[in-house]
């Protein structure tokens, strides 16, 4: 593995891109999104996860984090961990129409790594990059909560749910960030 994508120091806050295998629109659907709501909120409470800056987009999840009590890499490594059961067992549960279609793709991904995983979800890795520099933390952080406009989502950062950027504008959000 390339030293480029490893966590340097946890304390450090880095920006990370953890994405669904494929770019598979899996949160499309408000349940999924809450499964990873909820397990970010589980590793800010428990694991020693800081977490700077988020936004949830359909395929992939953009994060800004560090942690002063734990290693970041095994906290992102027990988050997709976890939710990839997780979105397994909600799926199984669902009426999602492409029930069938997501399992197999994700049984597929998992047979051709050959790990002894019934499905694969995420994509290996979640190429951390060590914000060491203010000019770093702030074009990430603006790249973080520009996604959504940049998808044609919304018109203003903060108008999108599933982003940090509201908690920069002081309005209340679905998850708290500590500032940058």
């Amino acid at each position: 593995m390339s030293e480029k994508y490893k966590v340097g120091e946890s304390a450090i806050p880095h920006f990370m891109t953890i994405t669904v295998i494929d770019w598979v629109d899996l949160f499309t659907r408000q349940e999924f999104r809450d499964i990873l709501i909820e397990s970010l909120k589980y590793c800010i409470e428990n694991r020693g996860l800081s977490l700077h800056a988020y936004c949830i987009m359909s395929n992939h999840i953009h994060l800004i984090a560090s942690s002063q009590n734990n290693d970041l890499n095994f906290i992102i490594r027990d988050f997709k961990k976890y939710t990839s059961k997780q979105l397994i067992t909600a799926i199984n549960k669902t009426s999602e129409s492409r029930k069938v279609w997501l399992l197999k793709k994700f049984k597929f991904a998992s047979d051709r790594v050959k790990r002894g995983r019934n499905y694969k979800i995420w994509k290996d890795g979640f190429h951390p990059v060590e914000l060491n520099t203010n000019m770093m933390l702030e074009e990430r952080l603006d790249y973080v909560h520009n996604n959504p406009v940049e998808a044609g989502i919304v018109w203003l950062p903060e108008d999108y749910v599933y982003s940090s950027a509201s908690n920069y504008q002081d309005k209340e959000t679905i998850l708290k960030v500590e500032f940058l």
